[in-house]
């Protein structure tokens, strides 16, 4: 983990699932990711609140696993992550995931997009998926683009 880098992480519980990580697991999962100082605020949501935002602000009628909102791009990098509980809990049973590495795995990918990785292009998904899975392996998870 970088030390060099500073985060200041806020974490809200606004869920009613009963498996969620912890404050300290989410810390030191954006901490691996960390190449840049970084001030974000996580918030862990349920279907509704998961849904209302992606209608809000991408015009999708359904909860995604994670939204990335970034402000700016100065350091220290602002920045909110949404993450949808029933979801990320979906998710990992339909692929046959342990719950708390998809977790990790949907931390790090929004904690790399508030640093400027995307995955819109061919070449930068390939970069990105490759940051993720060294991070994954790193951090003793399974390499997350693996098909169970």
């Amino acid at each position: 983990m970088s030390e060099a880098h500073k985060l200041s992480l806020s974490v809200q519980y606004a869920s009613n699932a009963k498996k969620l990580p912890t404050r300290q697991q989410f810390r030191r999962w954006v901490k691996v990711t960390l190449e840049q100082d970084i001030q974000m605020a996580l918030r862990i949501v349920d279907e509704i609140e998961g849904r209302a935002l992606n209608e809000s602000y991408r015009g999708k009628d359904y909860a995604t696993n994670v939204l990335t909102f970034v402000y700016g791009d100065t350091e220290p990098l602002y920045g909110d992550v949404v993450i949808c509980a029933p979801v990320v809990e979906r998710e990992a049973k339909e692929q046959g995931k342990d719950l708390l590495a998809h977790y990790a795995h949907l931390t790090l990918h929004a904690a790399l997009h508030l640093q400027g990785y995307d995955h819109e292009k061919k070449r930068e998904a390939e970069e990105m998926e490759a940051r993720e899975t060294a991070l994954m392996l790193k951090l003793r998870y399974p390499a997350p683009y693996l098909v169970s």
